[in-house]
């Protein structure tokens, strides 16, 4: 199965418009939706406003007119095909059942893109935040039950993601100078990479901004702590991957590029969605981008005088993203990764961080006086008797992060005893 919409014909753009009321599309039902329509509908919103954002972006740094109108008309799509897709989701999903979809979308997309990436190194980076974002769904997961839903989590996942720790949130706060990556260059990657490297850090911005925004929403302190600590690791994970981007490209090719991206994952969502009418949403929409990528192929050729076909593959894209359970390799990733620490550009043991490592400093800054993602499950226990967890495939790959496993031996936490010892002598 393949897909190259460069041989494909779209809607032309002057029909592209629509009226208010097939714009207020009528939302899916919450308790009835399947986790990964909700997941393709969170995504598909990330990917339409980062569209929008940089063709914003864009537009403020050319001075050709042209160029400016051009943009502008397409981004005035863009911005409907957003409201549309965002407008899916209903007004009675609350902030933290919504949270929970967007962290399943997080764990599930990673780790499918990591599946599917040729680029060791890159496998390396989403392999390493992929256990934050898991970890991620599991604080959430434990508040959600403090805050008496009448929902579990696992109701909204639909048991398709395993709910437990991953690489423990409090590790996650590390000095800005260790979140930057390596680049890719167009050249040289494959274009699978290419496309999950824009893909993700259109993920992850969408996350970042939803926390930015609606973290302060709800009115328990402890449930605005969390959020406001997570928020900060989403600031991290969008510098973390937006620096593996190739930042030599003009900005026509990343245009290209992006329309590129909307389209495959357009036929993506419509290969795998199984409700009927979100399936029209995601068809409709691939037919205005497929014209959208044509007119910002036309203006490369005209402007730079280069063809987006000679950077494009010829046979188009191999395969449909999916969102699908990755359960047994999510715990493989646990198993391999869980003890990695940032060293600049270089994933190492943390067992393997010199004593006196950024590290370790800025964790002594952001950590001192409580940390709400271990207050959450501190209090969760209190009342509770014990932590939520959603497993179904056995215990816990790392026996240290088991529900009653010897957390003394999590190497994190041996680092941090050596530190203190350290600085006590």
């Amino acid at each position: 199965m393949t897909f190259n919409p460069l041989r494909e014909r779209g809607i032309p753009l002057e029909r592209q418009f629509r009226n208010w009321s097939e714009l207020n599309v009528a939302p899916y039902d919450t308790h009835d939706v399947h986790p990964y329509t909700r997941a393709r509908v969170i995504f598909m919103n990330g990917i339409e406003v980062e569209a929008i954002i940089n063709s914003h972006q864009f537009a403020r740094h050319t001075a050709d007119t042209g160029i400016k109108q051009n943009l502008a008309m397409v981004r005035r799509v863009e911005q409907q095909q957003q409201k549309a897709v965002n407008w899916l989701i209903p007004g009675d999903e609350s902030t933290i059942a919504n949270t929970i979809g967007y962290e399943q979308v997080a764990v599930d997309l990673t780790a499918w893109l990591a599946r599917q990436e040729p680029d060791p190194y890159l496998t390396r980076v989403y392999e390493f935040a992929l256990l934050e974002d898991f970890d991620h769904l599991y604080r959430y997961a434990n508040l959600m039950d403090l805050m008496g839903e009448g929902r579990k989590a696992e109701d909204i996942t639909g048991g398709l993601t395993e709910i437990m720790p991953g690489r423990p949130t409090l590790f996650h706060h590390r000095d800005p100078h260790d979140t930057l990556r390596r680049p890719i260059t167009l050249t040289a990657a494959d274009t699978q990479s290419v496309m999950n490297a824009i893909t993700i850090v259109a993920a992850e911005q969408q996350t970042m901004n939803y926390y930015m925004t609606r973290g302060n929403i709800p009115e328990d302190p402890l449930a605005r702590a969390l959020y406001l600590e997570i928020a900060q690791v989403e600031e991290e994970h969008v510098t973390h991957y937006e620096s593996i981007l190739d930042p030599t490209l003009s900005w026509l090719t990343n245009l290209v590029l992006h329309e590129y991206n909307e389209c495959w994952l357009y036929w993506s969502c419509m290969q795998t969605e199984i409700d009927n009418r979100v399936r029209a949403l995601w068809e409709l929409h691939l037919a205005m981008e497929i014209e959208h990528l044509r007119i910002a192929c036309e203006m490369q050729r005209e402007i730079e005088g280069l063809d987006p076909e000679s950077y494009l593959p010829a046979q188009g894209m191999p395969e449909p993203l999916t969102f699908e359970s990755n359960k047994d390799y999510l715990r493989d990733v646990l198993r391999r990764t869980v003890d990695w620490a940032p060293y600049d550009a270089r994933f190492v043991p943390v067992s393997d961080l010199p004593d006196d490592h950024r590290f370790f400093d800025f964790q002594r800054k952001v950590n001192t006086g409580g940390i709400p993602s271990e207050q959450v499950i501190e209090r969760h226990r209190a009342e509770f008797g014990g932590e939520y967890r959603s497993v179904t495939e056995g215990d816990h790959p790392v026996e240290s992060l088991r529900e009653h496993g010897n957390h003394d031996r999590f190497p994190y936490l041996q680092t941090r005893a050596r530190q203190s010892a350290l600085e006590e002598a």
